[in-house]
């Protein structure tokens, strides 16, 4: 009897992490964060050249929202529709989210392949005086032998 290749491919259950796990030039994080503030940084206004070419492309957003949870907190880069979702006092899930560095500091961010999710509020309180986007990072080339 052959197996039926349609039902050998299992969702991969989500790992949940804590803030304090994250690391450089990572991706593939699924965590559950408070949102404590959200500051605009960019706010792009289409240009009229580009107008025919995407009818969602209508202007580029950017905020720099800072997230966390009880072990440590960190800068999450919005855009566009996630600054939306990313309100001050809400607890979201981050899907797929990535670190990307940001001059030499980690910041978390979630591209096209993952989703942000606004979920029931958590009861931990964030730890703010561990923030990980504080902490500097040096490009070190490793030469393996």
């Amino acid at each position: 009897m052959a197996s039926n290749p349609t039902t050998t491919t299992t969702k991969r259950k989500p790992v949940f992490v804590k803030v304090d796990q994250l690391k450089p030039v990572t991706s593939g994080h699924t965590l559950v964060v408070k949102v404590l503030s959200s500051n605009s940084v960019l706010q792009k206004p289409r240009s009229s050249s580009s107008s025919s070419l995407s009818s969602n492309a209508r202007s580029t957003r950017i905020a720099d929202c800072l997230v966390g949870d009880e072990t440590a907190s960190i800068l999450f880069t919005a855009r566009n529709q996630q600054i939306d979702l990313m309100q001050p006092g809400a607890t979201v899930i981050l899907r797929n989210a990535k670190i990307d560095m940001f001059k030499g500091s980690m910041r978390l961010a979630v591209d096209k392949w993952g989703r942000v999710e606004v979920t029931e509020p958590a009861s931990f309180e964030v730890k703010e005086d561990n923030n990980l986007s504080l902490v500097e990072y040096e490009l070190v080339n490793v030469v393996e032998e």
